[in-house]
């Protein structure tokens, strides 16, 4: 049997020999967790050390815990650290999406905007700003995650026609494809009969977590909370799922309720990051085939290293973008296309198939 079969399945008792391999698997998982777990705290302290004016670490501990006004203080409080956290949680968010839709789909090219979150969320803002003259983020932020679940809802039901008990994958890379690009048409129209719309979503298609302030972290917490946990509860059966449907029931998984389990997580997860942060491209798609190699087939280990390495690459790549346009900076949208476009271009032209 293959190590997927093994991780559909719990393991078997026979052989006191399994339980010293079971062990040192297992704890090599665990340094890797541990490993990516400390990448991502190296990441969080040089976004909140590097910038247009750099902090020092004393002056970053001070301002944590005890602030007096100065101008570093209100630097790291108000500025540096709501940034790091909405690009941790943006990058938790995207990097599990991304895992789920490339085991759902078994597509090794797949990522969230799949399912039509991102041009949902878009349509949603423009047609907010213009029709209801929403102008602040704050406002916006919930009309666009409201369009991302719209349009999520609408690609699994288009997906569902033609599926035997739930949509299959083909049906929705489809209708996703399909949704998307009807939802992009009318996002131009609306851009094209207002400049605020237009300003607005050229700044948002660009991808940022630049200048959100505290209150898009905590708009968006608990839709990616709830995401994160959906995507831990159907990481088994995604395990069978990966072997095929039939497969799948013949291991007593429900196919239906496992397809809808996860699309409603990276509906959240996806649709709550793009939301707050814009089009941010490739970062579901890298992160899973970075850490598949460390984590195996078995998503109950591919999920959480995604979720960490995906926080580790937003944060490096905004970092990233403060430095090198100095005194200015690059969006991380931006940084993250430049490293993703070549990745992408690789991963096509590998000679063997990604194995999922």
């Amino acid at each position: 049997m293959s190590t997927a079969v093994a991780a559909a399945r719990p393991p078997s008792s026979g052989g006191s020999r399994a339980f010293p391999r079971h062990g040192g698997r297992r704890r090599r998982r665990l340094l890797v967790l541990a490993g990516l777990f400390a990448a991502l705290a190296v990441a969080a302290a040089l976004s909140v050390v590097v910038g247009a004016k750099p902090v020092p670490l004393p002056d970053v501990w001070h301002g944590l815990t005890a602030p007096t006004g100065t101008e570093n203080d209100i630097i790291v409080r108000t500025l540096r650290l709501p940034r790091t956290a909405l690009g941790v949680l943006a990058g938790v968010a995207l990097g599990v999406a991304g895992a789920l839709m490339q085991g759902h789909t078994r597509n090794p090219l797949a990522d969230p905007g799949l399912l039509g979150v991102t041009q949902g969320a878009a349509f949603a803002m423009v047609a907010s700003i213009i029709v209801l003259g929403v102008t602040h983020p704050h406002g916006y932020i919930w009309f666009g995650l409201a369009g991302a679940l719209v349009a999520s809802v609408g690609v699994f039901a288009l997906g569902m026609v033609g599926g035997r008990g739930g949509p299959t994958p083909m049906t929705l890379a489809l209708a996703g494809t399909a949704v998307s690009s009807f939802l992009y048409a009318l996002t131009s129209v609306l851009v094209l009969m207002d400049d605020q719309a237009m300003d607005v979503f050229r700044f948002w298609q660009a991808g940022s977590i630049a200048a959100r302030g505290a209150e898009a972290a905590w708009q968006v917490l608990p839709f990616i909370a709830a995401g994160l946990l959906l995507a831990l509860a159907g990481a088994p059966g995604l395990n069978a799922l990966s072997l095929g449907e039939d497969v799948a029931r013949s291991l007593g998984q429900n196919v239906a309720l496992t397809r809808t389990v996860g699309v409603a997580a990276v509906t959240l997860l996806s649709g709550a990051a793009v939301a707050a942060c814009g089009s941010l491209s490739f970062v579901g798609l890298m992160v899973p085939h970075l850490v598949r190699p460390l984590s195996g087939p078995d998503h109950r280990w591919l999920l959480p290293y995604s979720g960490l390495a995906g926080a580790t690459a937003m944060l490096a790549a905004d970092v990233v973008g403060r430095v090198v346009a100095r005194p200015g900076e690059l969006e991380v949208g931006v940084v993250l296309a430049l490293l993703g476009a070549p990745f992408f271009v690789a991963l096509v032209r590998r000679r063997k198939p990604v194995r999922l």
